[in-house]
């Protein structure tokens, strides 16, 4: 568990890093990555982490629970402006309703890994958050800083994002009686990437065109999903 929150904080801080040193004002080099990470996460789902959890469930009302993942990423996609699939607006204030929406968002998707999963499943949850964790941390770092806001308050906001996460695996560990319902919380979760990898895939260009370069980046995050079997 302790190597689960070191590579949590490392992704958030991986995106830090990348808005400092390279201040990234490109918005398709953010977009290119959110594909990729988009198309591991759908990937990783239907491959590893949807199989699993139908092979270990023998209750007939799972998909509600994916079903239930799936809207509930679009009523937090609601407060949070998509910032989790790469929609980046300049504004002069940050909603407070943004960082609610994605701390819930974090700290549902850690609740699993805390879980008793086997090592196939927890490994392949894991890749999947922290692909996607560094992306929308330079989003969201880039939306604080160009908002105006200083850069303590910035970093601050930032690590509470980043602690969320790694709660959410303490809560999972620490609260036994949340193993009683590790399927349905792990569909819920499920939902939850399917909705923001396929929002990802379709939006991450201008006119839902696919461009060669954004083909080929799919083509490598699923790639890589498969050779993890």
């Amino acid at each position: 568990m302790n190597q689960d929150f070191l590579f949590l904080f490392l992704s958030v801080a991986v995106g830090a890093i990348i808005v400092e040193i390279f201040k990234p004002t490109k918005s398709k080099n953010i977009q290119l990555l959110l594909t990729f990470s988009g198309a591991y996460l759908l990937s990783v789902s239907v491959i590893h982490l949807i199989p699993e959890l139908f092979r270990d469930n023998i209750s007939n009302n799972i998909g509600i629970f994916i079903l239930a993942g799936f809207l509930i990423q679009i009523l937090l996609e609601y407060f949070s402006k998509g910032i989790e699939h790469g929609h980046f607006h300049k504004r002069n204030t940050i909603p407070f309703s943004v960082l609610i929406s994605l701390c819930l968002h974090s700290l549902l998707e850690g609740i699993p890994l805390g879980g008793h999963l086997h090592d196939h499943a927890h490994n392949a949850l894991l890749t999947g958050i922290l692909l996607h964790k560094a992306p929308v941390s330079i989003v969201l770092l880039s939306l604080f800083l160009q908002s105006g806001m200083s850069k303590i308050k910035a970093y601050f906001l930032l690590l509470l994002f980043a602690l969320m996460t790694p709660l959410g695996v303490y809560s999972g560990h620490l609260f036994t009686e949340l193993s009683n319902y590790a399927n349905e919380i792990m569909a819920i979760v499920i939902g939850i990437f399917l909705h923001i990898s396929t929002t990802i895939l379709f939006e991450s260009t201008d006119g839902h065109r696919f461009s060669f370069q954004k083909i080929l980046t799919i083509i490598i995050g699923a790639c890589i999903a498969i050779l993890s079997l």
